[in-house]
């Protein structure tokens, strides 16, 4: 007689659901008062800080999928750019606000308070993912929905999960890390593949110019059709015409 055993596979994943069912019991219990930090590699297993991210993760995922088509703008929070950088970026936000598209943000200032006012304006959705920082970042006002997370990390996912279309104005190390983090998830085909806006030559032209000669023609990191990943664009038409001939949905 053959006896069913259950494959080594099933077994290890019913022992972590156990595993971490006990740890989010626990954590719901001991959550501090106060939440410090994590610097450096933990000792123990913080079980609160495990529950926390999890909810984290639960809430964000509730707050996305209220979005059929929507967009997310990158760029810098600071008021250190062109007038034109924040006009066109209010301008292609109520453009594709217009055409049905939730506008995904940071939620605070800059460009992010640009282009959610120019969806607000236009009568859609215009939506805020903000980071809960010691010197609290405000949320800007034209947000129809928001929520703040503690962890960057689980930001990164939600804005990276949240949408069909992602674009890019200048901004700083934030900008530059949401558009490589993008970039890669296509280019190792963990996400699909979706348009990436880079907004204004003048800025991105030169990182262009670094990936194509340095990456590629002296090093061979990466493939040639990687560089199809991303559009450069200069104008609103330009960026709405491309959105709308290579959106999936």
């Amino acid at each position: 007689m053959h006896t069913h055993t259950p494959a080594s596979g099933a077994v290890n994943d019913h022992k972590a659901a156990e595993r971490l069912a006990k740890v989010v019991h626990e954590g719901q219990r001991t959550i501090p008062e106060e939440h410090t930090p994590l610097v450096c590699k933990p000792n123990k297993v913080e079980s609160w800080r495990i529950f926390k991210i999890m909810s984290e993760f639960v809430e964000g995922f509730d707050v996305i999928r209220q979005y059929g088509l929507a967009a997310s703008f990158f760029g810098s929070a600071r008021a250190s750019f062109e007038d034109r950088v924040y006009r066109d970026a209010t301008l292609l936000a109520g453009r594709l606000a217009k055409r049905g598209f939730a506008i995904i943000t940071g939620g605070s200032s800059g460009v992010m308070q640009a282009a959610n006012k120019g969806a607000f304006e236009a009568g859609g959705d215009s939506v805020g993912l903000n980071i809960n920082l010691p010197e609290a970042q405000s949320y800007n006002p034209y947000l129809t929905n928001r929520f703040g997370f503690d962890h960057f990390f689980v930001r990164k996912v939600m804005l990276t999960y949240a949408s069909e279309v992602y674009v890019y104005f200048p901004g700083g190390f934030g900008t530059l890390d949401e558009f490589f983090e993008i970039v890669t998830l296509v280019q190792t085909k963990k996400i699909h593949k979706v348009p990436i806006i880079l907004f204004g030559k003048q800025y991105w032209g030169p990182l262009a110019a670094f990936i194509e000669k340095t990456l590629y023609e002296e090093h061979k990191a990466i493939n040639k059709d990687d560089m199809d990943l991303y559009v450069i664009v200069d104008s609103v038409d330009e960026a709405y015409d491309y959105i709308v001939a290579n959106i999936s949905c």
